[in-house]
C-alpha cells in the first residue's frame, strides 16, 4: 500500500470519520470510495477533493507520509562513494528511488531482466533499498533525498549535470526560465530564501503523490534553484565615485 493511502486512512481513523462519512462528503458511493483506498486508483483531483474534506493539506499529508518511514535524508559517504564510481548502477538507484518497476526498466532501457536484478542486488548489498520476493524493492531512503553537498555524487557528476540542465533553450524544450536581479534589503533577501526552501520541498512533495502513477504518466522535471548575493559585471567595472581620477599628461 502506498504511504500516502496509508497516511491518509490513520488521518480517517484520527479523526473518526467512516468511509460511509468520506463518501457523503465528496459525493461518491461508500463502494466507490472503498474502491479508491484497496486499489490505490487516487487521481491528483480526488486525491485533493478527500484532503478538503478532511481540512488537511495534500503537501500536509504528503509530510506525514514522509515521516511515517523516517528515513535518512542524506546517504552515507561510503554510499555516495559506491554510486559515484558506478554511473549504470546510479542510473538505476535513480529509477528505482522514483517508483520504476523491473519490468518498467527492462521495457524501456537495454538492459535483461538477470541485469537490473544484479544491480538491485548491488543496491540491496550498499543499503539503499531491499530486493524483497516476488520482484518487489523497498528503498530505505527518504523520499525528499538530499545528495551531500560536495560530496562524492556532486563532486563526480555536479558541473557535468548542472550544464547539461542549463545548455538548451528552456522555451524550445517545453519548460521556462526567468533570470532576476533586483537591490533588496537582507529581510527580502531571507523572505525569498524561505520561499525557494519551500518550492524545492514542494518538487518532492508533487513527486511522492505522482508516485502512484505508472512510470509511462511521468516525465523527469529539473528545477534549479538559488540565490545569492551578487553584483553585475557591468554594474561592479564602474568607476567608485572617491576613486582616484586619472591625471591629465
Amino acid at each position: 500500500m502506498s504511504p500516502l493511502i496509508s497516511t491518509l486512512k490513520r488521518v480517517l481513523k484520527t479523526r473518526g470519520v467512516t468511509y460511509a462519512d468520506l463518501a457523503e462528503r465528496i459525493a461518491l458511493s461508500e463502494a466507490s470510495v472503498k474502491r479508491l483506498f484497496s486499489q490505490g486508483t487516487f487521481t491528483l483531483e480526488r486525491l485533493e477533493q478527500v484532503c478538503a474534506a478532511l481540512e488537511i493539506d495534500v503537501f500536509e499529508l504528503a509530510k506525514l507520509a514522509r515521516g511515517e518511514q523516517a528515513r535518512a535524508q542524506e546517504l552515507t559517504v561510503k554510499q555516495e562513494q559506491a554510486l559515484a564510481k558506478d554511473r549504470v548502477l546510479l542510473g538505476v538507484f535513480y529509477l528505482a528511488y522514483n517508483g520504476w518497476q523491473i519490468d518498467d526498466i527492462v521495457a524501456k532501457y537495454e538492459f535483461t531482466r538477470s541485469q537490473v536484478f544484479s544491480l538491485l542486488r548491488k543496491l540491496d548489498g550498499i543499503g539503499v533499498l531491499d530486493l524483497l520476493p516476488g520482484d518487489q524493492v523497498r528503498m530505505k531512503v527518504a523520499r525528499n533525498l538530499r545528495l551531500r553537498r560536495r560530496g562524492p555524487i556532486e563532486l563526480a557528476y555536479g558541473r557535468a549535470v548542472v550544464g547539461e540542465f542549463l545548455r538548451p533553450e528552456f522555451d524550445q524544450v517545453g519548460g521556462m526560465f526567468r533570470f532576476e536581479f533586483r537591490e533588496l534589503s537582507n529581510a527580502s533577501f531571507e523572505v525569498l530564501k524561505r520561499k525557494l526552501e519551500r518550492l524545492a520541498d514542494e518538487v518532492h512533495e508533487l513527486a511522492e503523490l505522482d508516485s502512484m502513477l505508472p512510470s509511462k504518466e511521468r516525465q523527469t522535471v529539473g528545477v534549479a534553484v538559488g540565490l545569492r548575493p551578487w553584483t553585475v559585471s557591468m554594474v561592479s567595472g564602474l568607476p567608485l565615485g572617491n576613486a582616484p581620477t586619472a591625471q591629465e599628461p
